[in-house]
């Protein structure tokens, strides 16, 4: 039996850091709660996020920060067409003194990576991305190499230029935690970045959080209790996605092509767990669900021509399917 009176307490203790990350985050940026709270979700679930967004919405400046908030290594890689692999991973190289090759390792080798507008890059960079995302590891010749941890891929991609762009393929989109849709911000809160960017003095991110303690932080998440009533609250809703008829939910059997995978199963739990984390709870509800459904389902539910020619969302669907399974 587990004492939840007990965990909430350990739990309120243990979560006190995530306070300090999101002050230090919000001295450069303004507003933007939903995404903050994301980013932090999927570094204490050890998940990739993927933020989408037009230009100038503090996207790679928001991941920027979490990494200065956090005293670990950071890599910033510009995804380009002309990218390639070795670019990312690093490769062999020659050395005339030693004569023998070398490995020179890539910017992938660090503890967060931003892959900045990561659709730009052509299949052969998305599958060498791939394995580090999916098996925490790098091949280089002949030899594999562990990646650090924490690790995590941190993706913005530009969701209205389409030119020199790539689809970015199912099977890597599914690797993604969450897929995080960054919205403007209010008119109030554009007049404290309007007044912040003029001003004479800007406020420094300093580090407050160790890498020690995220990855304690990670081990306490996982005691967080999940009833058995959650769980099938949670495969109910993945399960709508891939037989909406069973759901009552006929309507949308038109609109779907595939449903959500078991990722999505598992990563709705995890992120459900963190969630309930930095809320300083010690137990998943069914709000905690809800809260974060929209962002771990929006981009493993494929779509058929109907939904696009009735104009119809993912959000949407998600929205029908939580709005119809029943709530423990």
């Amino acid at each position: 039996m587990v004492d939840i009176i007990e965990l909430n307490e350990k739990i309120q203790i243990e979560s006190s850091f995530v306070e300090l990350i999101n002050t230090e985050m919000h001295k450069s940026i303004i507003g933007q709660k939903n995404m903050i709270e994301r980013l932090v979700i999927g570094l204490l679930a050890n998940g990739h996020i993927l933020l989408e967004g037009v230009p100038g919405l503090a996207k790679t400046q928001a991941i920027n920060s979490l990494a200065k908030a956090i005293d670990a290594k950071f890599s910033r890689i510009q995804f380009t067409p002309d990218l390639l692999p070795a670019d990312l991973i690093g490769t062999m190289i020659y050395s005339p003194q030693e004569e023998k090759f070398l490995v020179k390792k890539g910017p992938i080798f660090s503890n967060f990576v931003l892959a900045d507008e990561i659709n730009r890059a052509p299949a052969k960079v998305q599958s060498a991305l791939l394995e580090a995302m999916q098996e925490r590891q790098i091949t280089i010749g002949d030899k594999t190499y562990m990646l650090d941890e924490p690790f995590l891929v941190l993706a913005t991609q530009n969701p209205i230029e389409q030119e020199g762009t790539y689809t970015l393929p199912e099977a890597q989109l599914d690797r993604f935690m969450m897929k995080v849709v960054i919205t403007y911000p209010k008119k109030e809160e554009e007049k404290i970045i309007l007044r912040q960017q003029i001003s004479a003095f800007s406020q420094k991110i300093e580090p407050v959080v160790k890498v020690d303690q995220i990855l304690h932080a990670r081990e306490v998440v996982k005691q967080v209790y999940l009833d058995e009533k959650i769980e099938n609250y949670i495969t109910d809703i993945v399960f709508a996605t891939r037989f909406p008829d069973q759901y009552k939910l006929d309507k949308l059997k038109q609109y779907i092509n595939y449903g959500a995978s078991p990722r999505a199963t598992i990563n709705l739990a995890l992120a459900a767990r963190a969630y309930a984390f930095i809320k300083r709870r010690g137990y998943v509800i069914p709000e905690d669900v809800r809260a974060i459904c929209l962002d771990v389902m929006r981009h493993r539910i494929g779509l058929t021509y109907e939904a696009e020619a009735d104009n119809i969302k993912t959000e949407e669907i998600i929205n029908e399917i939580i709005n119809s399974v029943d709530v423990p």
